[in-house]
């Protein structure tokens, strides 16, 4: 079984997870720094998330082709949502084609390090916005 039901609840939890980590004092200010137009899109259920990091205000949108990202991930909701608690690596997920990049490697690999500390975000963000029932 899916762990989001539908898209709309897809994209309360991991849209609302960018945003959180955009407002992050330690996490938004390195991200952003990046500059990249970084491309989400997910499966089961189905859902694209832009995330603007060049603009001086970072913007979030779904569905939105219009934009031309750097970097595009593509993978299952499910990969996702596992990814954000740690219990993913993101090279061996690479590897075996569980997410497939689009873009160039060593931009998204770059950002590894700047991405880690979410993992500690993850469930508490999950746990302050109510959405507890997708802890793992």
């Amino acid at each position: 079984m899916a762990t989001f039901e539908n898209s709309d609840k897809l994209q309360q939890v991991l849209g609302g997870f960018f945003h959180f980590i955009l407002n992050d004092p330690g996490m938004g200010p390195r991200l952003k720094e990046s500059g990249l137009v970084l491309k989400f899109n997910y499966t089961e259920p189905d859902l694209s998330i832009t995330v603007d990091l060049a603009k001086p205000t970072a913007e979030i949108s779904y569905n939105d082709a219009s934009k031309k990202p750097d970097v595009e991930m593509s993978m299952k909701a499910d990969v996702a949502h596992r990814f954000w608690f740690g219990k993913v690596n993101l090279v061996i997920a690479l590897a075996r084609r569980q997410m497939v990049a689009k873009g160039p490697i060593p931009k998204i690999l770059r950002l590894l390090p700047v991405i880690k500390p979410a993992y500690e975000l993850y469930p508490n963000y999950l746990k302050e916005k109510g959405f507890s029932g997708y802890l793992i």
